[in-house]
């Protein structure tokens, strides 16, 4: 409760823009990206995982004494980097077009599931994160949440290609916002989405 009043408007506030984590801050992010490639690839003998595990335990304790809640990391809050810095967001570049939002995708290797196709739930994420972004840019109002977020799985999905993606406002009807999107490649649909987010009441987490 103190948490939400230290935030009004509940517990999904709009990002405040920082510095903090200075010019590497961007660096740091991709070697964390490429770290989960490898994590997801890595086909090493023995004593080499042992001497990253190692590597990545001392790695952790380095940074675990600046641990931060939520409003106070960078993270999610550099508005200057990628997906604002935000290491668990698909890598996603997108601009408003008129009514519309337009941008490119790439999954890397931490997202395979099997045969070359990116994981299903990393597509959720990816249509989460774009249409929840679609609804707060296009509509002006970031206090929104997810209601539901249906899925169509078109085509196999290919990890390491840049995709296309676009998505917009369908109906809203009170607080209720209704946002469909999809992600190509090229000419084909690969999937489609759409979603209903609902406008939170004030306070409301």
């Amino acid at each position: 409760m103190a948490d939400q009043q230290r935030h009004p408007g509940g517990g999904f506030n709009p990002p405040e823009p920082t510095d903090k984590g200075g010019p590497d801050y961007g660096r740091f992010i991709e070697a964390v990206r490429s770290l989960q490639d490898h994590a997801r690839a890595v086909d090493a003998p023995d004593a080499v995982i042992s001497r990253a595990a190692a590597a990545i335990e001392e790695v952790s304790a380095l940074l675990a004494p600046f641990d931060a809640d939520e409003w106070s990391a960078p993270s999610g809050r550099r508005m200057d980097l990628p997906n604002h810095g935000n290491v668990l967001t698909v890598p996603l570049r997108t601009r408003k077009e008129g009514d519309r939002i337009h941008g490119t995708a790439r999954f890397a290797r931490y997202h395979l599931g099997r045969n070359g196709a990116v994981h299903g739930g990393a597509l959720g994420l990816l249509f989460d994160s774009l249409l929840g972004m679609t609804a707060a840019v296009l509509t002006k109002n970031r206090y929104q949440r997810t209601a539901f977020l249906h899925l169509d799985y078109r085509q196999i999905v290919p990890i390491g290609v840049e995709l296309q993606v676009d998505a917009g406002i369908d109906e809203i009807d009170g607080r209720k916002t209704f946002v469909s999107g999809r992600l190509c490649d090229g000419a084909t649909v690969l999937t489609e989405a759409r979603a209903l987010f609902v406008r939170l009441k004030p306070g409301q987490p």
